[in-house]
Formats: C-alpha cells, sequence, structure tokens
C-alpha cells in the first residue's frame, strides 16, 4: 500500500471495512472528532494522520466584511508539536477571527507554523482560486510563500479530479507551480463518504443541515459522485500522469506521528494562603471541621476514618481537587447564592462534609467514601455541586476570574439524530407528506436510546409497514444511515473544565454564542487526564430560597438548619405521594417514584431511607433502613416491603391503576 487518504470529512464509524493503512481527519474548521478517530483507528489497525482543512481569511482575520472571501487549506500534524499549533490556530480560528467561519490568516499561520505540513487544499484554496482567475503569477507566489513559511518539505500541491471541469482545467496549472517553486504534490480524494452509493444519503444530509428537500433546484449539493473513498487502483487511474503524487501520500502520513497520552491527570494548582503546604492545609481545614460537627473529643473511629480519607485523598493526587471545589463552594455561601447539601458518591466523603462542600453527615447516615475514591478503581473524582440557578453564572464567573478566563472554558455537547427524529428529517427531504412521516414516526416505542432497527423488532406494526410499504421502506433505510450521527453542537448543561495553563494548551476551543467551550465532550476530556466540574444549576434551590425569604417575613429567625428531619407530617406527606416539586421524588410514570410513593407506610425514623424501586425491579418495592445503633462500616439491610395497612389513599390518576 502506498497510498494515503489525506483529505477526510469523516465520522470515525467511516473506518469500519476501511482499507488502508494509513488515514487523515481533516473537518471542516473543527476538530470535534480527533480523540474518538484517533482511538478508532488504533483499534482498527490503521495509522491515524491528524488534521484539518482550516478556513484562511484573505487578509486578516478581524476583517468582517461581507464581501470578504475565505479559502480552505490542510493542515497535517507531523508531531506533537505540530498538533500544539494546530489547536491554536483551530482555536483563535473562533475566538478571534469567527465569521461565518472560524478563519485563521497568514499571521497566525507566521507564528504556528512549527510541526505542521500543508496541502494547498481543493479549489477553495487560494493557488486553485487564483488559477482559475488565470492569475498564474499570484498563484505562484502564494506557492513560494507557503514553501517558504512550512518549509520546501513540508508544502505540497494538491492534485483532485472528482470528474469536475474547473479541476481538470487547473491540473496542468497546479503541476507547473509545483516544478517551478520546487515542492512535492499529492494526490487526494475529498471524502465526505465512504462508498460511491453513499451519495445520495450525503445529499441528504445536506438537505436537512440546510433546510431544503431534494426537489429544491437551489440546493446545495455537490456536482458529481465521487467525493467517496478511492481505493489506490483508482487514484492511480485517475492520476496517472503525476505517479509522485500518489507515492507522496503515502510518505506524508508515515511523517505525521502524533501521539495522545490518556489517564495522565493534568489538575490545576489551588494557592493556598501564605503559602502553606497544600496537605498541611488541607488537614488542618478537615480537622477544624471534625471538630465543629463532633465536638473537641470524637471518637477514635472517625479520625481514622478522616486520616483514611486524607491518606486517600492525598495518594491519588486530589488534594487540590478538594480544595478547588471547597473554594468556590464557600464563595458561593459568603455572597449567599444557596448550595445544595450534595448528592451522589461525593457525599459519602467525611471531609467533603467537615471542610463545607457537603452537609450530609456520612457517618450518620452510613454512606461509603469508596464509592466516591478508591485507590483500587483509579478514575477522576466528580463532585456533582447544586447551585441556584438564577445565579448559578454567578459562580461560574468567580472560577474564570480566579483562574482566568484562559485557563476556564465550558464543555461542548452533541445532539443526535435519534430514531423518530432520523424518520422525520429524511421523510421532509424526500418530499413525503406529513401525515404518513408521522405515523411512521410514531410507531418508534418511546425509549432512551431506541434504534430503528430495535424499533422494528420491538413493534411488529412497524415492521410490517416496513416490508409492505415502498416509501416507508426508503424512509427508513436512509433514517437507518443516519440516525445516531451528530446533528448540532450545543454546551453541556453543567460541565465546566479547569487547568492550569491555557486550556488551548490542551484542546482546541470553539464559541457557543458568547461561550467559550471545548470542542472535546466531556468524556474526551476526562479520558485526556483534564479537571471538569459540575456546576449544576437546580430550579429546586431557586424555589426554596424564594419560600425562605418569604418565611422570614413572618419568621425573621427561620433558620434552614433548625428544621427537623423527623417531622412526621413530612414522611405522611411523601407516603401520600404529595411530591410535586420536590427533588428527585417528584418524577412520573411506571418507572418513576413518584408512581410508587403512596405505597410506603409512613415514617418518622430519622435514619430511615425510603425508596421505592420500579415495578419492574426483580425484587419489587424495597425499604432501606439503617440498622439501629450500627457504626458507619455497617451497610444498610434490604427488606421487603410489606402491603401498608393504612387508610392513605392513592393520588386520584393513580387509582384504577393501584
Amino acid at each position: 500500500m502506498s497510498f494515503a487518504h489525506l483529505h477526510v470529512h469523516t465520522e470515525y464509524s467511516l473506518l469500519d471495512g476501511a482499507c488502508f493503512s494509513s488515514l487523515a481527519i481533516t473537518d471542516h474548521g473543527v476538530m470535534y472528532g480527533v480523540i474518538d478517530f484517533y482511538r478508532a483507528c488504533q483499534k482498527e489497525g490503521v495509522h491515524p494522520v491528524i488534521g484539518c482543512e482550516v478556513y484562511v481569511a484573505p487578509q486578516s482575520r478581524f476583517e468582517k466584511s461581507p464581501y470578504e472571501r475565505y479559502y480552505h487549506m490542510i493542515l497535517l500534524c507531523e508531531n506533537n508539536t505540530g498538533y500544539q499549533n494546530l489547536i491554536k490556530l483551530v482555536s483563535l480560528g473562533f475566538t478571534e477571527g469567527f465569521y461565518n467561519k472560524p478563519r485563521i490568516d497568514d499571521g497566525l499561520l507566521e507564528q504556528y507554523h512549527e510541526g505542521l505540513i500543508c496541502l494547498s487544499a481543493c479549489l477553495a484554496g487560494e493557488i486553485p482560486q487564483r488559477l482559475l482567475q488565470n492569475d498564474y503569477d499570484g498563484a505562484l507566489e502564494k506557492a513560494v510563500y507557503y514553501r517558504d513559511l512550512f518549509g520546501r518539505e513540508n508544502f505540497f500541491i494538491e492534485l483532485q479530479d472528482h470528474g469536475i471541469e474547473e479541476e481538470q482545467r487547473i491540473l496542468p496549472g497546479l503541476a507547473r507551480i509545483a516544478a517551478e517553486a520546487g515542492v512535492g504534490m499529492a494526490a487526494t480524494n475529498d471524502s465526505h463518504y465512504i462508498e460511491k452509493e453513499d451519495s445520495r444519503t450525503h445529499g441528504i444530509l445536506l438537505c436537512i443541515q440546510t433546510g431544503s428537500t431534494v426537489s429544491d433546484e437551489n440546493k446545495m449539493e455537490f456536482q458529481t459522485d465521487e467525493f467517496y473513498l478511492k481505493t489506490e487502483d483508482e487514484m492511480r487511474a485517475l492520476f496517472g500522469a503525476y505517479p509522485e503524487a500518489i507515492e507522496n501520500t503515502q510518505k506524508i502520513a508515515d511523517r505525521c506521528q502524533v501521539t495522545f497520552t490518556f489517564g495522565e491527570r493534568k489538575l490545576p494548582r489551588f494557592d493556598v494562603p501564605n503559602g502553606e503546604n497544600h496537605l498541611d492545609y488541607f488537614r488542618r481545614s478537615c480537622y477544624e471541621g471534625l471538630h465543629r460537627h463532633y465536638g473537641q473529643h470524637p471518637d477514635q473511629a472517625l479520625t481514622d476514618r478522616l486520616e483514611y480519607e486524607i491518606g486517600t485523598i492525598a495518594e491519588m493526587g486530589f488534594v487540590d481537587y478538594y480544595l478547588i471545589v471547597n473554594d468556590f463552594v464557600q464563595y458561593a455561601k459568603r455572597h449567599g447564592i444557596p448550595v445544595g447539601p450534595g448528592r451522589g458518591s461525593g457525599a459519602g466523603s467525611l471531609c467533603a462534609y467537615c471542610i463545607g462542600i457537603t452537609a450530609i453527615d456520612p457517618i450518620k447516615y452510613n454512606l461509603l467514601f469508596e464509592r466516591f475514591l478508591n485507590p483500587e478503581r483509579v478514575s477522576m473524582p466528580d463532585f456533582d455541586i447544586d447551585f441556584c440557578k438564577r445565579r448559578r453564572g454567578e459562580v461560574i464567573n468567580y472560577v474564570v476570574k480566579k483562574y482566568g478566563h484562559d485557563r476556564v472554558a465550558q464543555i461542548i455537547s452533541f445532539g443526535t439524530m435519534a430514531a423518530r427524529g432520523a424518520i422525520r428529517d429524511v421523510g421532509r427531504v424526500l418530499g413525503v407528506p406529513y401525515n404518513e412521516v408521522d405515523e411512521i414516526a410514531k410507531m418508534v416505542p418511546f425509549e432512551i436510546n431506541i434504534t430503528l432497527d430495535k424499533a422494528m423488532h420491538a413493534n411488529p406494526k412497524l415492521q410490517k409497514r416496513y416490508d409492505t410499504d415502498p416509501t416507508a421502506k426508503q424512509v427508513i433505510d436512509i433514517a437507518r444511515q443516519i440516525e445516531g450521527m451528530p446533528r448540532h453542537a450545543t454546551m453541556h448543561a453543567a460541565g465546566v473544565v479547569i487547568t492550569d495553563r491555557p486550556v488551548s494548551d490542551y484542546v482546541p476551543l470553539s464559541k457557543n454564542d458568547d461561550n467559550v467551550v471545548t470542542q472535546f465532550t466531556m468524556t474526551t476530556l476526562e479520558e485526556l487526564g483534564l479537571l471538569k466540574m459540575d456546576f449544576l444549576g437546580l430550579r429546586n434551590l431557586t424555589v426554596i430560597d424564594d419560600a425562605e425569604k418569604l418565611i422570614r417575613r413572618t419568621h425573621p429567625s427561620y433558620q434552614p438548619e433548625d428544621m427537623r428531619d423527623d417531622d412526621p407530617a413530612v414522611f405522611a406527606m411523601i407516603s401520600r405521594g404529595l411530591t410535586e416539586g420536590v427533588f428527585q421524588f417528584e418524577s412520573s410514570g411506571s418507572d418513576g417514584q413518584h408512581s410508587h410513593l403512596y405505597r410506603l407506610p409512613p415514617s418518622s425514623r430519622a435514619h430511615s431511607l425510603q425508596a421505592s424501586a420500579p415495578a419492574k425491579h426483580p425484587q419489587g418495592d424495597l425499604r432501606l433502613h439503617r440498622l439501629s445503633g450500627a457504626g458507619h462500616a455497617d451497610l444498610p439491610r434490604a427488606c421487603r416491603l410489606q402491603p401498608r395497612q393504612s387508610g392513605h389513599r392513592a393520588p386520584r390518576h393513580e387509582q384504577k391503576e393501584a
């Protein structure tokens, strides 16, 4: 194999069955899929070439005129220095040069060109554009400029032939420029799909993206169906007059050696007051909280538990993590921003309770620290911190101000094409009447992560419609090919990443409205060892805060800490299912908490956790009790919930079911 595709716009699923020893990823202006592509290549035994097809402003990236054009350029990472420079370029294209597209300019290329191999790009590149305008001297001048900038061995004239007249017309001129400038050539196929037959599906995707239909005369479409992953034989047949352009592709791919390190933590450093040792400061803060909660002479078991947690946290390198979280939690409390008491596995940490991250006593409720941090299961800790939805932004702004705007970014998220949505999109693009598309879509069951294959297995009516209705078959077949694909980029509702150096040193950035966001998702960031925090905006906290302010109008001395946790009236209310607006007890449906709460007998035991398992649980309804007098090391026991002998009635909408 002596040919490699170096100009590929791809989802990493493209690798399935790809018969190439090397393959590049060069998406337009973004690097969303780089890590997934890299991992998928390694899994399939394909050498990954990391790159991007960037947009280049003709003058300055800061010029934003409606008449301003932009050119395309392929940049491939020869090494990790090149990767660092590419993510800087891509990030700055969004944060400084965005105007319709994320644009860079020659000034940025002069600053961040080291370690990059440049290809002159498709018809939209500046050199091809100048040739199309009969400006050979201008095209040669630009080629010489890029040759001198990137280096003679790192700049290549790109040759393409998709059966488009303009491409074929400028091929001799491109070859002449390569000879006169003394640079190599590289033959590429602008690959947007795998097989030639996928051209129709790709056209439908373009229609979905642009809101058009296949019957629109002015719809966006490619001029031919040649934009697929061609074989080496097909490429040699196209470029028989330029055999060196074929050979150079594999030589370029072999030179591109970028490696990623996964699991190596890159935590920011917390500035401890007065330059005190971080561990000493953390330990002192923990003991201050221990004495505050449990008295000046706590039981030895409590001290042992605290020391065990401190030792584990220090050994795993998460002292600064605790200090960072505690810092912004205390900021919120000092400024009257409602903060949740803690939930998830982090509530099991005695250290977190003592320094003030959580407000739930893990000893009182027998919560296990090992569910949060365990040396035998090394993973990033994750405190889920709830803030008042109205004022959550203030806490994020504090973090940005403290660590630097370039070291804090919110996290991207992607909306994907779900099964029902894919059917509706494809049906609209094909011009199928809405009522027919609606009937087909509604046959897909409402289930999480349902696919069309699963839907047809679960619903015989959908399978029958597929087997007997040619239109339904066409819609479903195409929808199958696009379901699960990213539909749009958005911002994660809670995730924020904090780094010890500028975020763009580690990952490429983009923008979501006015917010700077990472181009990698939450999961990828964690794999790369970056610190992800969840700043959750919880409406319930806002409602509670408003309610407390109303209470204090007539009861000025009211403090939520004075509330009893064994109030019989509260348990009676819960057992009647009156939980609208109660966090995590308000869900409805056959698998929800609310549907089963009314079956629970009222209880006033403060140490009892009353819950109901979903109806599908093999053990039915369960109630977990803390063993009376048990220490923190004891585990809860599950007891079969006996039918309640009580006069409480089920909620009206559930009486028939009950």
